[in-house]
């Protein structure tokens, strides 16, 4: 059973990701009306096929990695004529090279900003059914002298001014700084202090190695746990907190003589007065206002009657959607070329083995880990088919602006060598990650 569910989330993640990347060539192709000859979910032999009305072929292949979008070109006409000998004269006409550079152009792209919407769409819809938990990264331990500067209990506020609030923000912001020689400047905000203090940290060739990627705040010397903001999500009706009158969005700041600075502070001063009435100063609105609270009572703790952790607009998610994949986008692009510069190591990738493995551990998981994954691989795939390498959609991008730049295509000659490179290095490149896959297993 449990095979079935990995290959069967396997096809269902690669199906849905290749179809929209597709999808976005074939549109914005009919868009400019160009006649698309056949759009294939998978490479090889053809197992099903089904003609629309305008003779486009749509077609499930046998090898599920991939797929393509064929379209009528001028070269197909004059070696092929027999595959467009049912074409009408206006299709004819409309060949795929016949069209402007930016039709081209747009059509190219078409690909890898269809898996760009993708994400946004998917991390919106994730973001809007689930609780934002108001976290904030905050420094547990000190482990090295040389971040001595940091104390625990420190706030983490942002690194070399990227804002920071979760684990991933975190970890990412440091792996983008592997093999970084030079300071890197956190922003923190201490509870002895008004205002956040400037800390800066220098570092020597950092994370050298993959085991120090695999945990960066570890490498830098220090420990963080995530804590909730005091905030209140919920208010639960009947509870302490309701007859008060405390409401959704309200951050907590004091209770009776104790300062808060998290949710579990607020827990641990409620579950240690049950009933007892105590002044909440709390902030609403940009507004300080104080309410007295009293405190419900449960096998001899203290009970408010709240939860922590807020809902989003429709507007907050699609942002915090947008933001997302903006975000994750850079980062990719600036691990591929660390990647290339030897300062990150080459056995993260993954092939289609390690695709399937984390495909079936988080359907395994649930819906949404595994929609999740989807956001990020439709990520990568946009990304990984903007490389300016031939045969990906960045490498025709790349050769559309050389024909712009010299007025005409490159000789015939040299456009196959270098599609026959980019094949060959595509090839070598799928190969290399298979072999990672394997030797995760070994």
């Amino acid at each position: 059973m449990t095979t079935i569910i990995y290959i069967a989330s396997f096809l269902a993640l690669l199906g849905v990701l290749v179809t929209i990347h597709e999808f976005g060539h074939f549109i914005v192709a009919r868009m400019c009306k160009v006649h698309v000859q056949r759009f294939s979910i998978g490479m090889g032999p053809v197992f099903y096929r089904k003609y629309d009305k305008h003779g486009t072929e749509f077609a499930l292949s046998a090898v599920p990695l991939g797929g393509y979008v064929s379209m009528t070109t001028n070269k197909l006409i004059e070696l092929e004529p027999e595959s467009v000998k049912d074409l009408t004269e206006e299709q004819l006409k409309n060949t795929f090279d016949s069209k402007p550079k930016w039709q081209r152009a747009s059509i190219m792209f078409a690909g890898p900003l269809a898996n760009f919407l993708l994400s946004i769409f998917i991390f919106t819809a994730i973001f809007i059914n689930t609780i934002d938990p108001q976290t904030v990264p905050v420094i547990s331990n000190v482990n090295d002298s040389s971040v001595s500067a940091f104390n625990a209990n420190d706030q983490l506020l942002s690194i070399n001014g990227t804002v920071v609030k979760e684990a991933k923000d975190v970890n990412l912001e440091l792996l983008s700084y592997a093999g970084y020689s030079g300071n890197i400047n956190f922003l923190v905000k201490r509870e002895s202090n008004i205002d956040p203090i400037n800390i800066s940290v220098e570092v020597n060739d950092f994370l050298p190695t993959s085991e120090s990627q695999n945990n960066p705040t570890k490498s830098l010397g220090i420990d963080i746990t995530y804590k909730m903001q005091p905030i209140i999500g919920k208010v639960l009706s009947g509870g302490s907190a309701s007859e008060a009158n405390l409401k959704a969005n309200d951050r907590v700041l004091k209770i009776g003589t104790t300062n808060i600075n998290y949710a579990d502070d607020i827990r641990t001063v409620v579950s240690q007065n049950p009933n007892t009435t105590i002044m909440f100063k709390i902030e609403r609105n940009q507004d300080i206002i104080t309410l007295p609270v009293n405190i419900g009572s449960k096998e001899n703790l203290g009970t408010l009657g709240v939860s922590f952790g807020t809902s989003r607009t429709f507007i907050q998610s699609l942002s915090k959607g947008v933001y997302e994949t903006y975000n994750l986008s850079v980062k990719t692009i600036q691990f591929i070329g660390k990647m290339l510069t030897g300062n990150m190591g080459t056995e993260n990738l993954s092939g289609p083995i390690g695709i399937a493995q984390m495909a079936g551990n988080t359907a395994q998981a649930g819906f949404l880990p595994f929609m999740y994954l989807m956001a990020l691989l439709s990520i990568s795939l946009g990304v990984l088919n903007l490389l300016p390498i031939p045969v990906l959609d960045g490498g025709q991008l790349t050769l559309l602006g050389i024909e712009a730049v010299r007025g005409k295509p490159l000789p015939e000659k040299a456009e196959n060598i270098i599609y026959t490179g980019g094949a060959v290095l595509v090839g070598m490149l799928m190969i290399f990650a298979i072999f990672n896959d394997i030797s995760r297993f070994l």
